[in-house]
């Protein structure tokens, strides 16, 4: 009787073990499907209303799929964000900056985190206080800086000799990106230092010291030995960078008055569709009423073709991108 009762009462276990089991697995289940469906929502979105004729946009009985495929609202979308040039423009500002700040925070991260100098400590701090100041607070002296740029105080001491100041106007150049990110001070460059600095602090310190015995010095053993080993966590820095370059719209309106990249004609292209609706002509076959009716897909096609770059970047970097998230612990 008691040998029976043992068996009921593991078998009523085994059963609730299940259950709870199954219960874990479809909360789980809903919770991804559900922020899978929060996150793809506005991408569904572009893809759906983008193509759709104006008879699919307003007919009730349309929700996700158009009747009617249209490339009208992609056209007009291309042609109003001059996509060539603007396209352009965001690469010549990214790529470089990109290049530029990679080589500068892998270096200050490194420096941070093995070398012992005078001020390390203060120069940390200030570090960390750059990234949670706003670029707001300090754009004004840096926007006189960029369009009286002396050579880093090089032009102004030339004019006590010559009393007149060597200056150059940096502004509507992709130059003034190039000077912030090779010296430290580019988009978020903080924010990757302190990310290198942890990451580097976490390594052995066997590696340089058996490449310090085979007669490696410093800049070699960083060169050979602790880049290779961070190569994940570089591809991670370097994508963030480009998306962070590729997004920038504040420092882009401040320092451009004509030829904007693509990020500032899409924050304008709302306003440039009431304008051109307000005129005779349209755009792209269009007259002024389509436009305002078209709003909608327009600003979704407008959005995918800024996307789709970064997209197909990720597509070809994830695998490095996973790792280097993982390794280095970089959450939210």
């Amino acid at each position: 009787m008691r040998l029976l009762n043992r068996r009921m009462q593991g078998g009523s276990d085994s059963v609730r073990a299940g259950v709870a089991s199954v219960a874990k697995k479809l909360i789980k289940a809903v919770f991804l499907i559900g922020m899978c469906y929060v996150m793809l929502y506005p991408l569904l979105f572009i893809f759906s209303s983008g193509f759709m004729t104006i008879d699919d946009m307003y007919n009730p009985s349309v929700v996700w799929l158009p009747r009617s495929f249209s490339t009208q609202a992609l056209n007009a979308a291309l042609s109003l964000l001059k996509y060539s040039d603007s396209i352009i423009k965001t690469v010549l500002i990214t790529l470089p900056s990109s290049c530029l700040q990679i080589v500068t925070v892998l270096l200050a991260g490194y420096g941070f985190a093995r070398f012992k100098f005078w001020g390390r400590n203060l120069f940390f701090g200030l570090l960390v206080f750059s990234i949670i100041v706003p670029v707001q607070s300090y754009i004004i002296p840096l926007y006189v800086n960029m369009k009286n740029f002396d050579f880093f105080w090089l032009g102004s001491l030339v004019g006590i000799f010559t009393k007149s100041p060597i200056t150059t106007n940096l502004l509507n150049t992709e130059h003034l990106f190039y000077l912030q990110a090779l010296f430290g001070a580019g988009i978020r460059s903080g924010l990757c230092i302190f990310i290198i600095r942890q990451f580097y602090r976490n390594m052995p310190l066997e590696l340089e010291e058996a490449a310090m015995i085979d007669g490696c010095g410093p800049l070699k053993t960083f060169i050979r030995v602790m880049i290779p080993n961070t190569l994940p966590l570089i591809a991670t820095i370097f994508l963030f960078s480009i998306v962070w370059y590729w997004n920038d719209y504040y420092l882009s309106s401040m320092f451009y008055n004509t030829e904007f990249p693509l990020s500032v004609n899409l924050t304008m292209l709302r306003t440039m569709l009431v304008t051109l609706s307000q005129q005779l002509g349209g755009v792209s076959g269009m007259a002024g009423q389509e436009l305002i009716l078209m709003r909608e897909p327009i600003l979704a096609c407008g959005c995918l073709i800024t996307i789709v770059p970064l997209v197909i970047l990720y597509v070809f970097v994830q695998r490095y991108f996973t790792e280097g998230v993982e390794r280095s612990g970089i959450v939210g």
